[in-house]
């Protein structure tokens, strides 16, 4: 069985962040760790070379393949900020609403710049699904 090539690395996150060279990314980015460290209780992790991780579950699909993932974390991808939100988002739909500027996928939210959404809405939404998290994998995080 593949075994997942994301993991946690020691890569300074600090590191990574002042290598981003548009400054309103770069700040995003500070703003993002800051509110997901505050939600998780956790400090930031690179996991593999791009993203940004808070805590750790194990999940196991039912073709028995298992790994480890962050319950929250980012990337500062070229074209948006992606932002895991593992719960996903069938229980976040009227926050969606008011979220702002956005896209999803199954577990990606998709913003250009954090100008473009409602801070507390996103910290309302990064809060409820670290702890959906914390509650549905609590030996793992």
């Amino acid at each position: 069985m593949a075994e997942s090539k994301t993991k946690p690395t020691k890569i300074d996150v600090g590191a990574l962040l002042r290598k981003i060279a548009d400054e309103e990314k770069r700040n995003d980015c500070a703003k993002l760790v800051d509110i997901m460290q505050k939600a998780s209780k956790s400090p930031p992790v690179m996991w593999g070379t791009s993203i940004v991780g808070f805590g750790s579950y194990t999940y196991k699909y039912e073709s028995g393949r298992e790994g480890d993932w962050p319950i929250v974390g980012f990337s500062p991808r070229k074209q948006n900020l992606t932002l895991y939100i593992m719960p996903g988002f069938e229980d976040y739909g009227e926050l969606l609403k008011k979220l702002g500027k956005h896209s999803t996928g199954k577990s990606c939210l998709y913003v250009k710049r954090l100008a473009d959404i409602d801070l507390g809405v996103l910290k309302t939404i990064v809060t409820r699904s670290v702890a959906a998290m914390k509650k549905k994998y609590s030996k793992g995080v």
